[in-house]
């Protein structure tokens, strides 16, 4: 068995020892809940009562109290599609928590908002405090004392991120999430991409347009790039926390139901009144967790996720930040290619081997934690096996040798020696950039900044033929404390004309780009904001400003008496209007960016010094 590489082993220990005292406050939490909080033993009569009245056929199991019970947090609408398919999936649970003597109930649903419907619209500003959202109503779900074990039905961008980051919280609770699968594979994605930029040239029409988006996001399942959806089923099982390689499976199929049955089998069978208990808190730990930045790195995935992992760690009791990140990616080879960083979708890659084939090569090559607690048998090994049905039954075989090299190499022959993500500081703050969709020779970018408030503003400016330059377009007042946080997504094709065109282009901001961003360099999260005083904000149009991932360096070159002296600009009013209004709480509380911009867990770490 190949030893650990050194620098994984080094982080993750600094991590541990950084973690420790709230860590082991997290640890003393779980604990309570197990012997003295949450569950049926403490209930009243009237509380159980109001607990199984509705429950059926399984009233009498629920009313005895002698098997297990298991909460059903579920994000399920019809019109995200990747969602879609929940719809019936808690009654399956039901019938599978049956055939082990267990129970099932909906113990609770929170918003599933979909970034595709809301990308570039107000609504967009929503989008990352929906994390914190679901997370309080995870929590509410859980809160109720039924339960012995829960399942998590959630996929997307923020969503599994907040059903974690409420079920830590019941961190005593053994949960599986379980995933939906990606929608068959429709328009090619380069071929999605090169109609939008016609349609930013202004030489196609809404029509055509639509039409190529309806082929694309044809059906129910995930969107079958490797945004950060995809990336949250990709960490989850570098976790530990789905079956064994049930992310990738289409929906509709047999082999999607018996992974789905597996998982309520799996749940009802490490509680605590067995041998083999595994609760969330435990899975949960620091290794977990580092082995989700090294598949981050390995497979090119979500930048997002340099926000949304520091706050799961931190609802575990766990500190990470951009550093760690950073160092991980140096030494963690790219493996696959999965658009935006290559031609073929989540679909080809599954098919290529997947994610179990990057787990065994990982693993294999000394680049991963092999020594976790996963809710599956023993540890991280495997993770390492794809689902097949062999006479209707699962089981799990060995992944052979990459079915395609164009998508997934091995660890000994990457696409690049290192990870898909870098960390920029300078005197304009720190930020991260995701390289594996940049040509190397777009990763040092230096050119004037044209600066603007809003991403329809570099849109007005792009069309009255402004941009035709070389240019770094700051968009600033885009961080979580002054407008949530949106991501920019809709500047991608008016930028990746601009740089079609010869033009030295890059985009750097206090906000989001988006899970799905590719060819052009984008300089995001800069930490701290505008609001409040971020350096950004001194940023004037016609400032040098040279955005570096070769050297890891973002700044303003601008004489150093001078940037000094330089006021920050008047903010632009706060929103007001979608419902925005009711998140200035979430604005006024936010913390860094680095931290994982979550007012909830700012909040609860105040209280709790």
């Amino acid at each position: 068995m190949t030893d650990l590489h050194p620098t994984i082993a080094k982080v993750t220990e600094r991590i541990i020892e950084r973690s420790r005292p709230r860590r082991r406050q997290y640890l003393d939490l779980i604990e309570r809940g197990r012997d003295a909080g949450t569950n049926r033993d403490q209930l009243s009569c009237g509380n159980l009562a109001h607990g199984f009245a509705a429950s059926g056929e399984d009233k009498p199991v629920i009313r005895t109290g002698k098997a297990m019970n298991i909460g059903i947090v579920t994000a399920y609408n019809d019109m995200l599609s990747a969602h879609q398919p929940y719809g019936r999936y808690p009654e399956q649970i039901k019938i599978a928590a049956r055939e082990v003597g267990a129970t099932a109930q909906v113990a609770g649903g929170v918003p599933a908002m979909c970034d595709g419907v809301t990308q570039g619209q107000a609504g967009m500003d929503l989008s990352l405090f929906s994390r914190d959202t679901i997370a309080l109503g995870t929590a509410v779900a859980l809160s109720h004392a039924m339960f012995e074990g829960a399942l998590l039905l959630g996929i997307c961008d923020k969503i599994v991120p907040g059903l974690l980051i409420g079920a830590l919280r019941f961190g005593h609770l053994p949960t599986i999430l379980i995933p939906a699968g990606p929608m068959p594979s429709g328009l090619a994605n380069k071929e999605k991409v090169r109609i939008r930029q016609l349609y930013a040239e202004g030489k196609v029409g809404r029509e055509e347009l639509l039409e190529s988006e309806s082929a694309s996001y044809h059906g129910a399942g995930t969107c079958t790039f490797y945004g950060t959806a995809n990336s949250n089923q990709m960490m989850m099982e570098m976790m530990g926390l789905h079956m064994p390689a049930a992310s990738f499976v289409n929906p509709g199929t047999k082999l999607r139901t018996e992974l789905t049955r597996a998982a309520v089998h799996r749940v009802a069978s490490i509680g605590w009144d067995g041998d083999d208990y595994r609760p969330l808190g435990h899975c949960v730990d620091e290794k977990a967790i580092v082995n989700a930045m090294i598949g981050l790195m390995a497979t090119g995935g979500s930048t997002n996720h340099a926000i949304h992992l520091p706050a799961i760690a931190r609802a575990a009791g766990i500190s990470i930040d951009w550093t760690d990140l950073a160092e991980i990616s140096d030494v963690v080879p790219l493996l696959a290619r999965v658009y935006p960083n290559g031609s073929g979708d989540v679909n080809h890659f599954h098919a290529a081997g997947g994610i179990s084939y990057v787990i065994r090569e990982l693993l294999d090559a000394g680049l991963l934690h092999r020594d976790i607690m996963t809710v599956a048998r023993a540890d991280l090994t495997d993770y390492g096996k794809e689902p097949v049905l062999e006479d209707e039954a699962l089981q799990w075989r060995d992944v052979p040798a990459s079915r395609d090299e164009n998508m997934l190499r091995p660890a000994s022959n990457p696409f690049q020696a290192d990870g898909g993500m870098k960390l920029l500081q300078g005197n304009l703050g720190r930020c991260v950039m995701k390289v594996s969709a940049v040509d190397k020779e777009r990763w040092t970018i230096e050119a004037p900044a044209a600066v603007f408030h809003t991403q329809d503003d570099v849109l007005r400016a792009f069309k009255a033929g402004e941009l035709e330059r070389d240019v770094v377009v700051v968009v600033r007042f885009q961080g979580p404390r002054a407008n949530g946080m949106p991501e920019l997504h809709k500047l991608t094709p008016a930028l990746g004309v601009l740089q079609d065109r010869g033009f030295k282009v890059a985009l750097l901001t206090d906000g989001r780009m988006s899970g799905a961003s590719g060819k052009v360099p984008a300089a995001i999260h800069l930490s701290p904001e505008a609001l409040g005083g971020g350096p950004i904000g001194k940023l004037r149009d016609g400032d040098m400003v040279r955005v570096c991932a070769q050297q890891g360096v973002v700044e303003a070159l601008v004489d150093a008496a001078e940037w000094e002296a330089r006021d920050h600009p008047v903010p632009p009013p706060p929103p007001y209007d979608t419902g925005r209004e009711l998140f200035a709480l979430f604005r006024h509380h936010s913390d860094l960016a680095e931290q994982g911009a979550s007012p909830i867990l700012a909040a609860m770490e105040t209280e709790l010094q």
